[in-house]
This record gives structure tokens, sequence and C-alpha cells, in this order.
């Protein structure tokens, strides 16, 4: 979820709580406070996305200075923690973001994933396929399929990998974003080396990598796995 979808959704649940007087719903606007705490948090993800993690740590931190229940914060806290490879501090922020408010899917897929990164892919697993489950709105449900598709078709437990269902998963994230997300294709390209389909695997990377506007570093990610499907090679989490 981009930040400033996550944001709007804040805004929006924070000013709907209404006073009524008579019939007249009054609409109470977020304190001035409130409004520049969501700025250190939107700072927080230009850093983060920029390598900043000092940085970012610090715009967040005093976000919930601010308000310790700030879920937006909490879950970009995590993001962080979660690049430091503090896992279990990650996920303690995921938790909390989601106790604040239980809509917040991109938190419990964080937290999914980063249960992969432990080595608990039962857990990993039942997340992935509860959120799925929930059928939110377009845009985090193609990020859940995407998500589940990778871990069924790279997660180093074989038990746990079905690449029929990761080219499912991952064509039906495709699809929701019109073939525009250079991640998700490259997800698809995953699913298809899974089942053995180099041939599809590599045609799908080739076309993630011509996705306009694709990152330096996200291209080099998709060329490191586009070599991997010219030898054969599935890719391992």
């Amino acid at each position: 979820m981009k930040l400033s979808s996550v944001f709007a959704l804040f805004i929006v649940i924070l000013t709907s709580v209404t006073v009524v007087r008579g019939s007249v719903p009054i609409i109470v606007n977020p304190p001035a406070r409130l409004r520049a705490a969501m700025k250190l948090v939107t700072d927080a993800q230009d850093q983060l996305k920029n390598g900043n993690l000092a940085g970012a740590k610090r715009n967040v931190d005093a976000a919930l200075q601010v308000d310790p229940t700030m879920w937006p914060a909490l879950y970009v806290r995590a993001q962080i923690f979660a690049s430091q490879g503090k896992y279990e501090l990650a996920i303690q922020d995921c938790n909390e973001a989601l106790r604040q408010y239980r809509g917040c899917v991109e938190a419990a897929l964080l937290r999914a994933k980063i249960n992969s990164r432990l080595r608990k892919y039962a857990e990993a697993s039942k997340e992935f396929n509860y959120l799925v489950s929930l059928h939110p709105r377009n845009v985090t449900l193609a990020r859940a399929l995407s998500d589940r598709a990778w871990f069924l078709a790279t997660c180093p437990d074989h038990s746990f990998r079905n690449g029929q269902q990761a080219v499912k998963d991952a064509k039906a994230a495709c699809s929701i974003m019109v073939w525009k997300d250079e991640h998700m294709i490259d997800t698809l390209a995953a699913a298809y080396a899974e089942t053995g389909d180099f041939d599809s695997a590599m045609r799908y990377a080739q076309q993630a990598l011509a996705v306009k506007d694709i990152s330096e570093a996200d291209s080099k990610k998709i060329q490191r796995h586009l070599e991997l499907f010219k030898q054969n090679k599935p890719i391992r989490l």
C-alpha cells in the first residue's frame, strides 16, 4: 500500500468522527499536531525508499511521540525494522498497527513475509491464505495475491511450494494492476520457473524489465532472476 493511500484512509477514519447536535453531524477535523505527525511519517517513508534508515527512524519516532497509537507510523516503523533485520521488533509494530486498525492489511502482509524469513512457514502460509480470503480492495488484493504467489514459488521448504497456484495468483495480481507492476510480473516469472516452464519465466522477466520507470535496483534484481532462469534454475528465498 502506498503511504499516500494509507494516509488517505487514516484521514477518512480520523475525520469521520462526528459530534451530533440535533440532527446536524459536525465533522471533527484532525488537530494540527496530528497533521504535523502525519507529515513526519510521510517524510520517513520517503527516506526509507531512499535508503536513509536513520533519518526515517528519527521522523517516525517523533510522530509516535505525538500519538503512540498512530497505525500508519507503526506500519512504517515496522518496515524500517524489517529493513534492518530486526524482525521481532517489526512483528511487534505490525501487531500493534493491526490492533489499532484491523483493516491495515499491508501490516499483516509484512508480518507474513517476516515470518517466512524467520522460517515460520506454517504461520506465513496461514496468514497469506487468510488475507487473500478477505478479498480486500483491488490494489491490496493484488499485493496479497502476489505476495502469496512469491511464497508459493520460492519457499525453501518444498512442502509449502505450489507452482501452479503461484502462477494463478500472480496472473490475477498482474491483471488487477493492468500488467504495469514490475514486481508482480517478476513474481509471475518466478512462479513459472517453479513449474519448470523456464521459457515463460524468461519471457515474463523480460516483460518486467520493460516496465516504464523501473528503478535501477529493481532492474538489477530482476536481471539476476533472469540469469537463473536461463540456467533452468528456480528462485529460492
